[in-house]
């Protein structure tokens, strides 16, 4: 099994570094991604889902050593808030740096999961950047929990399907959003 893994994270990650957009199983449910450093790659994930600009994508980190290099100002309670929590936290900073302008909110807010999972954490360490994470459905309909419920209108846009966990649950359902504000307070806007 170590193998077949190994030989899928080759194979999206050169999908992913020639700019193409992969479906794969992250740590909540199926997900649609691309390099979160490919602005081009990015817009092309807002058009398979048929989603506004306006509403940001989830950017995957496989470690928190990584958030100083995308995040100005991390608040002090960050990581105790996160580790605090036994499901996925996605987190909402106020600010970003090194990432595409396509990849923020208006407001400027950025959204970043990192990831405990160890398939989607050797994904992001192989491609060497954080990779991006939306579910695998266009905007508004429901999200697929598993593989098989992805509609093949997403399915026929991507590059590269991973043929691992595919009738895998993982967490079967988006992960705890919450917006934590530069002056460590935050919100829980999605449990």
């Amino acid at each position: 099994m170590q193998e077949k893994i190994k030989e899928e994270i080759e194979k999206a990650v050169k999908v992913m570094k020639n700019g193409g957009i992969i479906l794969y199983p992250t740590d909540t449910v199926w997900g649609i991604g691309c390099d979160a450093l490919n602005a081009k790659a990015v817009e092309k994930i807002y058009k398979i889902k048929k989603r506004s600009e306006s509403k940001s994508l989830i950017i995957l980190l496989n470690n928190y050593e990584d958030l100083e290099k995308y995040i100005p100002r991390i608040p002090d309670i960050t990581i105790d808030l996160i580790s605090s929590l036994s499901k996925p936290v996605t987190v909402i900073y106020d600010s970003s740096q090194n990432l595409p302008r396509n990849l923020s909110a208006p407001d400027g807010t950025i959204a970043i999961r990192v990831v405990k999972d160890e398939f989607c954490r050797d994904l992001i360490s192989a491609l060497g950047h954080p990779i991006i994470s939306t579910s695998a459905n266009i905007s508004g309909e429901p999200t697929p929990l598993v593989h098989s419920q992805i509609s093949e209108e997403i399915s026929k846009q991507v590059d590269y399907c991973v043929q691992l966990f595919q009738d895998q649950f993982n967490q079967a359902k988006p992960s705890t959003i919450i917006r934590l504000f530069s002056d460590g307070n935050y919100e829980v806007i999605r449990d």
